[in-house]
């Protein structure tokens, strides 16, 4: 297979567990969005071509997590948007200060894996601080913007809500997280197309995340029936 048959397949592979999360319920979206940022703080650290650019492999999780956030601000509201924000970057504290610490402990003579952590992990304090100030700055933004877009068009054009909010968002995270996580480590170049790659691939997940969105008013959760939202 492709890498880019491997990539759309994975897009819709995560967005279909994001809208599944979503029908379990906003805690179930919570947790999918705590395990999404611990990923994509992973995948992030592998390197690959993709349509001839070069790419990192945390942009499908990531943009999940635009389509979490804009689920909870859809049918739940701003609070709960902003709570799942929070949950995510309280998961990437707790994911950075575990991994050091693993890192720590003296393998013994039986282990196999510990070389394969320190080339993850280790990698780990600059990649996870880098993904935190765009995450927040970047969520933080899409939320206030998918609202500001829905009031201004009086709940009309679900589309352009979902798409503008997250296209203007993603540009900011992918601004902030490439210039943190790669200056220094990578020629100027190539910094500039794995921000510019990034974005690109972001704006897939996001445009092809649009039917996921329409398709949650026909899966709204029991506790969103109850109430009649």
């Amino acid at each position: 297979m492709t890498n880019e048959l491997i990539f759309f397949s994975m897009i819709l592979v995560v967005l279909s567990f994001t809208l599944f999360s979503f029908r379990m319920g906003k805690n179930w979206l919570y947790a999918f969005i705590a395990i999404s940022i611990v990923l994509a703080n992973i995948f992030v650290t592998k390197q690959f071509r993709l349509f001839g650019i070069s790419a990192t492999g945390g942009n499908i999780v990531y943009g999940a997590i635009f389509l979490s956030t804009d689920l909870l601000c859809e049918h739940y509201g701003k609070e709960e948007g902003r709570k799942a924000v929070f949950i995510g970057f309280f998961a990437a504290i707790f994911y950075l200060i575990t991994s050091q610490f693993i890192l720590l402990i003296q393998p013994s003579e039986f282990d196999t894996v510990n070389d394969g952590m320190r080339a993850i992990f280790s990698f780990a304090p600059r990649i996870v601080f880098a993904s935190l100030v765009a995450y927040m700055v970047s969520q933080l933004h899409d939320i206030w913007f998918y609202l500001y877009i829905r009031q201004k068009t009086n709940n009309r054009y679900l589309w352009l809500r979902n798409n503008a909010s997250t296209w203007t968002s993603q540009l900011i995270d992918s601004l902030i997280f490439g210039s943190i996580a790669f200056i220094g480590i990578f020629p100027a170049k190539i910094v500039l197309q794995i921000i510019v790659s990034t974005y690109i691939l972001k704006i897939i997940v996001a445009a092809i995340d649009t039917p996921f969105i329409y398709l949650s008013y026909r899966l709204l959760p029991d506790e969103l029936k109850k109430t009649g939202n």
